[in-house]
């Protein structure tokens, strides 16, 4: 077998939120692997480790888990009034499948910091020390997030007080506004609307699961939201509770899909397979007291309510981002499951309990002509450099 020399790919190796990923600018990938298809897909693969049979990726960049098997992509960007594209990239962990339906909110907090560190913001808008203004077109989905980013003697401030359940150690405070987030078309170019089937709840009947209400929403993420006792659950369930049950994530998949169908993202729950991504689901329960994965206790009176989310087939560890925007809006919707979980009424912020502890979103909705659309959704993230240089992979990857 001939020798294959590595590729050398300039990379950035980040935390952002309760994630992490491979950042690329752009112009550093192959050539082959600039645009969407088989050659990018096949990198990102290999950068991460995917797809690997024994659920480890000991091969490569990423960490076996949805939370750390992400790469983005950064470029200038094509928008007026935007700083950067940012595209970003689900691999798959044990199937050969990189899945661009979505955005991740976590990894979002370290794209205004990646942008200003490799000099794609315009020097004049970057102070020296305060706030720098970054203004990120979401390429997946066709949205705005504004990021404000803390600056110090002429570099992002990394480091700080602030603390951010999920993450062992604080960091830096950077607040991200995510701009008319109602994800219409959910993006694949079919206009649908915050509410896709035109209900803030639903019925859902799910063939071996069950017949219950589901509130199905499309902001942030497209998002399905079932009541926890519906499902048997207290919502106050850590990992292993979900993650060691075969069975329960089998239901989890099929609400999924049958969800899908029902938001308009698929035609038919076979197609549910090749868009792992999107929808999540995730279930709601009023507060109680209970103990957290890092052994926090959390009271009644800390939270509006409990909320545990999947993500590509396992319940996160924490909280994904794009589903704290879907939270936030679900629940200053009067009548969704979510606003009844937290006692229902009008409010424009959200406190809510997740395996790792709790987190504040606030969200804008409006209902006009009898359709509801929410105008921003704000919370505050962290991130931080982990390592920087060169990523490799075999020269045949591309």
């Amino acid at each position: 077998m001939p020798h294959l020399p590595q590729l050398r790919i300039p990379a950035t190796y980040m935390r952002g939120g309760t994630s992490k990923g491979v950042f690329f600018k752009l112009d550093d990938l192959p050539a082959a692997a600039r645009g969407p298809g088989a050659a990018r897909d096949a990198l990102l693969m290999r950068v991460i480790g995917s797809p690997d049979p024994y659920g480890k990726h000991t091969d490569g960049m990423g960490g076996a888990t949805s939370s750390t098997s992400k790469c983005v992509i950064i470029s200038r960007s094509s928008v007026p009034g935007h700083d950067v594209d940012y595209l970003y990239g689900q691999v798959a962990i044990d199937s050969a499948f990189v899945d661009w339906s979505g955005n991740c909110g976590n990894l979002s907090s370290a794209v205004g910091p990646f942008a200003i560190a490799q000099g794609l913001v315009d020097a004049s808008r970057v102070p020296a020390d305060g706030t720098c203004t970054v203004r990120i077109w979401q390429a997946n989905i066709g949205k705005t997030i504004v990021a404000h980013v803390p600056m110090a003697n002429g570099e992002v401030q990394e480091t700080g007080d602030f603390e951010l359940d999920g993450v062992a150690f604080p960091a830096a405070e950077i607040q991200l506004e995510f701009l008319d987030p109602s994800d219409d078309d959910a993006g694949d170019g079919a206009a649908r609307g915050m509410f896709p089937t035109g209900a803030v709840v639903d019925t859902l009947e799910v063939p071996g699961v069950g017949r219950f209400e589901a509130t199905m929403i499309n902001a942030g993420i497209p998002t399905i939201f079932i009541d926890a006792a519906a499902l048997g659950y207290s919502g106050t369930e850590l990992q292993d509770a979900i993650n060691e049950d075969k069975a329960a994530l089998a239901r989890f998949e099929a609400i999924r899909a049958h969800g899908a169908v029902r938001m308009g993202l698929i035609d038919d729950i076979a197609q549910a397979a090749t868009r792992q991504h999107t929808p999540k689901v995730a279930f709601v329960a009023p507060p109680r007291e209970h103990v957290t994965s890092s052994g926090k206790t959390i009271g009644t009176g800390d939270v509006d309510l409990l909320v545990r989310a999947l993500s590509m087939g396992k319940l996160h560890h924490a909280m994904m981002g794009t589903a704290s925007v879907a939270i936030a809006t679900a629940a200053s919707v009067p009548g969704t499951v979510v606003n009844r979980a937290a006692g229902g009424g009008a409010r424009n912020a959200v406190v809510f309990g997740h395996p790792s502890g709790t987190l504040r979103v606030g969200a804008e909705a409006v209902e006009r002509d009898g359709r509801w659309t929410v105008t921003r959704a704000i919370m505050s993230r962290s991130a931080r450099v982990l390592m920087d240089g060169q990523v490799r992979v075999p020269a045949g990857t591309v």
